[in-house]
């Protein structure tokens, strides 16, 4: 039972004096988390996890989906530590960079070319950027989805917009077609490009609709972008665009792709890709050119992924394991009587789980005790995102974990609430407008669009 986590709160105190929010990702914020038991963690191996109060943990979405393999996965840090003696960042391109090109394109058939950077932001502002330089349009229209850049163009469309002209972005909904064809009629030759993750942790596309859509794209000669951030080596090596066989024009990816080191890439047509290149009679586009996008530890340790990938199936393994871990959460909240106020579901390799109130409401306060509780018994994780590191042992003992947690959440559920159960206060959406729960009743007027 974990139950001392005095040492992380007076880290985390001092972080906030030093680094605006306390970390330096807003889903990594310590009010994501119940209050005061916002762990501090000093290092991994595997799926586990320890903090500095010597807490251990069977952890879930590692590295916000970026670790597949598991922490200091041995073959991956083996690949690092052979080209730390040879160099980091050099004046010109290295062969290393040729040959992490060639293994990535060898993953994307339907890409020519790719330019790699760091963070999944510079690959989807870089396609953007691409989309309207090579259509001489503004709009860009995005999918309904979570979460796309920290960038103008997207986080003006969010609820934390301060400071950020209005955009030229405007939504549709996923699964559905006419309302892509609403705002092709709305913004008529307007729109640059399509924005979209092909499928979520939630929701496969409907039989046709990526295809509908590469038709709507094509009819109306507008670029369609896959971000392939979290569907990249976890629906399959080649991502979603491989499962589902329909390719994109550009598609950005990131995440996994390092197993936690920072790399990302832009893939594409080659037509224009080129505009961003020397071998172009156009007007040249500012693609990308970054300093530390060729650093070549992150290129070395992709290039240990795709050898993992190409030589196991870290794909099946998770959703081996996934599958195992919903139907024993599942099947524990069935036999409690709660399996309506909690469920474990989604793709098993990208797992979230619902927490609901006594009238059937999603409860910020039920998911709050929920986590609270699971933390005592030894797990940390926003959702059940898996890696291919799980072992039946980490799995068992997150069935158990979530057992007695579930068996907490039904008295507050017998009770009416969790006063008395729930420590501290609730989590709240990581991307709001304001930073107190006392000023959320100011921003009742502008609902948090999409808390991640």
């Amino acid at each position: 039972m974990n139950d001392d986590f005095r040492r992380s709160a007076e880290l985390q105190q001092r972080l906030h004096e030093l680094v605006p929010g306390g970390a330096h990702t807003y889903a990594r914020g310590a009010d994501q988390y119940p209050e005061d038991m916002a762990p501090v963690l000093t290092h991994g191996k595997g799926a586990r996890v320890w903090d500095v109060d010597g807490n251990t943990y069977v952890e879930y979405g590692m590295g916000l989906r970026s670790v597949t393999l598991g922490h200091a996965y041995e073959p991956v840090l083996e690949a690092v530590r052979d080209q730390l003696t040879k160099g980091l960042n050099f004046s010109r391109p290295t062969e290393l960079e040729l040959l992490a090109a060639e293994d990535f394109l060898s993953l994307v058939p339907g890409a020519d070319m790719v330019k790699f950077a760091k963070n999944g932001s510079d690959a989807t502002t870089a396609a953007v950027r691409l989309a309207r330089a090579a259509t001489g349009r503004e709009v860009v229209a995005i999918c309904d989805q979570p979460f796309f850049s920290v960038d103008d163009w997207f986080i003006g469309t969010t609820e934390m917009d301060a400071g950020i002209p209005r955009p030229s972005t405007v939504r549709f909904g996923y699964n559905d077609l006419d309302s892509l064809r609403t705002l092709f009629t709305e913004h008529s030759g307007q729109v640059a490009a399509v924005v979209l993750e092909a499928a979520t942790a939630l929701a496969e596309p409907a039989p046709g609709f990526l295809e509908g859509v590469r038709k709507l794209c094509d009819d109306t000669g507008t670029v369609l972008i896959f971000d392939e951030m979290i569907t990249g080596f976890r629906w399959s090596a080649g991502g979603a665009q491989k499962c589902y066989g329909v390719t994109p024009d550009l598609s950005c990816w990131g995440k996994a792709m390092g197993n936690g080191f920072p790399i990302s890439a832009l893939a594409g047509r080659r037509e224009l890709m080129e505009l961003g290149g020397l071998r172009t009679g156009e007007p040249r586009v500012f693609l990308l050119s970054t300093t530390h996008g060729p650093e070549s530890v992150s290129l070395a340790a992709f290039r240990a992924v795709v050898k993992a990938y190409a030589g196991d199936d870290p794909v099946l393994r998770m959703e081996r394991a996934g599958a195992r871990l919903a139907d024993g959460v599942n099947s524990a909240a069935a036999e409690l009587g709660i399996d309506d106020h909690v469920s474990v579901i989604g793709r098993p390799s990208c797992l979230i789980f619902t927490t609901k109130d006594a009238e059937g409401n999603p409860s910020q306060a039920f998911r709050t005790l929920f986590l609270q509780e699971m933390l005592r018994a030894g797990v940390l994780g926003q959702s059940f995102v898996i890696s291919a590191a799980h072992t039946d042992r980490d799995v068992l003992h997150t069935v158990d974990a979530a057992t007695r947690s579930l068996q907490v959440y039904r008295k507050a559920l017998e009770s009416g609430g969790v006063t008395g159960l729930l420590a501290g206060r609730p989590v709240a959406p990581a991307l709001r407008r304001f930073a107190h729960p006392r000023q959320l009743a100011s921003s009742d007027r502008h609902p948090a669009r999409h808390p991640v």
